[in-house]
This record gives structure tokens, C-alpha cells and sequence, in this order.
């Protein structure tokens, strides 16, 4: 039986947050070769990736998360209509997506990518569409998908599809799905206190519901649920006794401990 684990990149990791459509393409290169390491020991993977700056800042100043407003227009000289910043934003979110999937390529893995806008519609963890094209299990295969913009089947007409949804489906429906992991930007995973004043001592390394934490949600270009929705989603896994953990991206090394059993540094999400 193939070992299979999900991991999410998070968009705030992958991208530099305050410059449109710019990857950080270190990071990436660096969690690429994780995975690299990790399907050479016989374990699957199936990435999906935050957007960051590839979607966030067009689709919040567009409102894409409210669904069609006929009325509005934003001052973007890019765009003349929402509709418009649809097919921008799904545009830039296979961009971000191609990066990734060339670093995985350079490293001789076979690649399958799955754009949701192209399988998925509607929103939430109970979003619709097929998950069978996850389907081979095999560790030499790296499926990859991603947060996007898909069509909504009501007036809304569109709305943000979710990293942290997908994420949810994949590993409460797929089978031999051991772990979901959280690979975040800046954190080492859940705090005590906001991260700008925490210290090493300030990291929740198991979390609950009944444990309070403080997170980073960057509302003024975040159009998803930021960490709540990880949190919620993430322990709507674990209650189906899926390993659930948050690692600090930036060190994927932590992410190679994790997965040969070795100690690490992150939160964990208790069922």
C-alpha cells in the first residue's frame, strides 16, 4: 500500500504578498525537492497551492468572493468588468500553478495537474465535482491543484473555491490518505499570541477547540477564510483520524522530519 499524504502550500508562503504575480521561487524550489525526497521513499503526494498575490489582491478589489454584483466596477485600468477579473484571475492562478509544476518536472516527477474552474463549481468543503482524477496511486505521480475561481450555480454565478476546501475533500474521501499538512509562511504553526510579539515558548504544539490561538489573517487582500478556515477544516479532518499538522514553510526540512517520525517543530490538530 502506497503511502499518500496532501500538503498545502500556502499562497502567503509561495508568493511575496505585496507584489502582484511575483512567486517565491526559492521557497518553492525547496519544498519541490521535499516532495522530491519524499515520492523517492515510496510516499505520494498531492500538492495543493494557495493563491497569495496570484489571486487575492485582484479578486478582493474586483469583490470575486461576493459573487456577480451587476453594478459594480472597480478602479482597476486591467479589468472592465468582473466577469473579466474572472479570466484574469483564473489566468494568473495557472501561472503560479506552471511554476511549480516545472520545479517538480526539473526533478524527473511525473506531474498531473487539475485547474479547478476546469472540474470543480461551487464552494465550501461539500463543493461539487469528481475526485476521481486523483485517483492513481502511484508515488511517482504528484497530483497538484489549487484555490481558483469557479462557477457558482446560483445568481452568485462565481465565487473563491478554496485551497483549504479542496484540501478537505481530498483527505476525507481519497483512500490511504495518512496526513494533511499545512505548509504556512512566517509561523511556525498555531500561537498563543499574535505572531509579531510570540516567542518560541508561544507555539501551541497540540491544538483543540477549547484552546484559544491568535493568527495572522491579512483581511485587506485575504478573499478566503484565512487561518480560521484552516483550523476548521483542518479539524474537520482529524476527527476522521487523519494526522492534521501546521509547519512553518520556510523550514521544509520540519516537513521531511514529520514524515519519517522524526521530532519536529509545529502544531498538530487533535480529533
Amino acid at each position: 500500500m502506497v503511502r499518500r499524504i496532501v500538503i498545502k502550500f500556502g499562497g502567503a508562503l509561495i508568493t511575496k504578498k505585496d507584489e502582484e504575480c511575483v512567486a517565491q521561487v526559492a521557497i518553492i524550489r525547496n519544498l519541490c525537492s521535499v516532495v522530491h525526497s519524499m515520492a523517492r521513499d515510496g510516499i505520494q503526494v498531492i500538492i495543493v497551492h494557495g493563491a497569495g498575490s496570484f489571486g487575492h489582491l485582484k479578486a478582493k478589489r474586483w469583490r470575486l468572493n461576493e459573487g456577480h454584483l451587476p453594478d459594480f466596477v472597480a478602479n482597476d485600468d486591467s479589468c472592465s468588468s468582473q466577469f473579466e477579473a474572472v479570466e484574469h484571475v483564473r489566468g494568473d492562478m495557472l501561472k503560479l500553478n506552471s511554476i511549480i509544476l516545472d520545479e517538480l518536472r526539473c526533478l524527473g516527477l511525473d506531474v498531473r495537474s487539475h485547474p479547478p474552474h476546469q472540474w470543480a463549481k461551487n464552494l465550501g468543503p461539500h463543493f461539487e465535482g469528481s475526485l476521481e482524477r486523483f485517483s492513481p496511486v502511484d508515488s511517482n505521480v504528484i497530483h497538484v491543484s489549487f484555490g481558483d475561481v469557479v462557477d457558482v450555480g446560483d445568481e452568485r454565478q462565481f465565487g473563491i473555491l478554496s485551497g483549504d476546501d479542496i484540501v478537505a475533500r481530498l483527505a476525507l474521501e481519497l483512500p490511504y490518505i495518512e496526513s494533511l499538512i499545512f505548509a504556512m509562511g512566517g509561523v511556525d504553526g498555531l500561537l498563543k499570541v499574535p505572531p509579531h510579539v510570540a516567542t518560541d515558548d508561544d507555539l501551541i504544539e497540540h491544538w483543540s477547540p477549547e484552546i484559544d490561538y491568535e493568527g495572522l489573517h491579512q483581511s485587506d487582500i485575504d478573499v478566503t477564510g484565512g487561518i480560521g478556515l484552516k483550523i476548521n477544516r483542518g479539524h474537520l479532518v482529524a476527527q476522521s483520524g487523519v494526522g492534521v499538522h501546521l509547519i512553518n514553510g520556510e523550514h521544509p526540512e520540519r516537513i521531511s522530519a514529520l514524515v519519517q517520525g522524526d521530532s519536529w517543530r509545529g502544531t498538530t490538530i487533535l480529533p
